[in-house]
């Protein structure tokens, strides 16, 4: 008699059990992967090769495979809780050390490095001080807190209306203090090299018939050493002559430190002269102060945006994602993560939406693929294949029982 098979049955049934149990213990930790015990019978061999009329010796656990399949995705309230929807693992740095995870719950540390709650540090590529991606090599991703830099003014884009109804007046008698000697105006902020603010205005005189003057101050200083930068001519139907230019290079004095003059130009390209009141249809400028960062977003395609009390938007790096020919060969390390191995070959590295990379999905997190529902059936199961293995003990024993017994 032999006890070999209902002994490896309980074995294997137990292994079993510890499996589903730890699918179940995980249903709610993110990023998990459920695993899957596999099974292989165990054959006894002899010398003399095998034989037709031979029972097995039993059972044996093969392999506990994980399964890679999506899990669901849920919103959360944290911005760097980030999920992959699809392919890929995030890539985690521990001094150098690279380990990877589907666990996207982030958060800045105190030297604004974006760790796990295990303190490991989220790796990709990182951006110049103009938000250029460089994506040479991942290195750990940090979001500096610096004040984005300012720009100086190089372009000014007016579209006015201008009243074809006035009178015309003398450029000779332009007093910018005095309202009575032009038509109308208008005014905003432009910026020096440091990103320090002052005024530009501009005046509109007409002339004569289809012909204005337009005159410009900084910070109630007239540009052009007081003459006029320049006329707009009109056709009879209202639109600017083509043959004439409507941009103007200026130049204005600056003493804040900042480069001097500052240099722009002031276009009013798509300026009209029709018979209703003056009045200004569009005005900006490309300038802009420095900033605070304010917040900061990840898009789909990994790349951490951050924005600044100056209104601008900056690059400060993107996101790196790693796949690998048999993911079920990585080694699972606890903590949600895992690290390559021979059975896994090497990381391919690359960003979100890539090479079969899967795209992110900022301020959700995935949720563990455990299917509650069947692995408690599982366990059902697996508890009467348990209970079926102790009965063929028992039923061993007994018969071995009978032969002792025989007289």
């Amino acid at each position: 008699m032999s006890f070999q098979q209902g002994l490896s049955g309980l074995n294997a049934a137990s292994k079993n059990l510890d499996v589903i149990g730890n699918n179940v213990a995980n249903t709610n930790t993110v990023g998990f992967k459920q695993s899957q015990a596999q099974f292989a019978d165990v054959f006894a061999n002899s010398l003399s090769g095998g034989s037709s009329l031979q029972a097995g010796i039993g059972v044996k656990v093969a392999d506990i495979a994980q399964q890679f399949n999506q899990g669901s995705i849920t919103v959360s309230n944290n911005p760097l809780d980030i999920a992959i929807n699809g392919n890929g693992f995030y890539r985690l740095s521990d001094q150098g050390a690279i380990s990877y995870s589907r666990n996207g719950q982030f958060h800045p540390d105190k030297d604004g490095y974006i760790v796990n709650s295990s303190g490991l540090r989220l790796t990709g590529y990182t951006a110049t001080a103009a938000g250029v991606i460089n994506a040479s090599a991942p290195t750990d991703l940090r979001i500096s807190t610096a004040d984005s830099p300012p720009a100086a003014t190089t372009l000014v884009n007016g579209v006015v209306n201008l009243d074809s109804r006035e009178a015309a007046l003398s450029s000779a008698a332009f007093d910018l203090t005095d309202p009575t000697t032009y038509h109308s105006s208008t005014s905003l902020s432009i910026h020096d090299s440091l990103g320090n603010p002052s005024t530009l205005s501009a005046y509109f005189l007409k002339t004569g018939t289809n012909s204005w003057d337009v005159f410009a101050a900084n910070d109630g200083t007239l540009l052009n050493g007081g003459a006029p930068v320049g006329p707009l001519n009109f056709l009879s139907n209202g639109a600017l002559d083509p043959a004439s230019s409507s941009t103007f290079s200026l130049t204005a004095p600056v003493t804040t430190g900042a480069v001097n003059p500052l240099v722009f130009d002031l276009d009013f390209t798509g300026t009209t002269q029709f018979g209703s009141n003056s009045g200004v249809n569009a005005l900006n400028q490309d300038g802009y102060t420095s900033g605070r960062l304010t917040g900061f977003a990840v898009g789909a395609d990994g790349i951490i945006s951050g924005s600044y009390s100056s209104g601008k938007f900056l690059t400060l790096g993107q996101v790196a994602l790693a796949n690998f020919a048999n993911p079920q060969g990585l080694e699972l390390r606890g903590n949600n993560t895992w690290t390559e191995s021979a059975a896994s070959g090497a990381a391919l590295v690359g960003t979100p939406d890539t090479g079969g990379l899967g795209v992110l999905q900022a301020g959700a997190v995935e949720d563990s693929n455990v299917e509650l529902t069947s692995e408690l059936v599982n366990m059902i199961t697996a508890q009467r294949v348990y209970q079926a293995n102790a009965q063929t003990i028992k039923t061993q024993d007994q018969l071995l029982q009978t032969i002792v017994n025989l007289k």
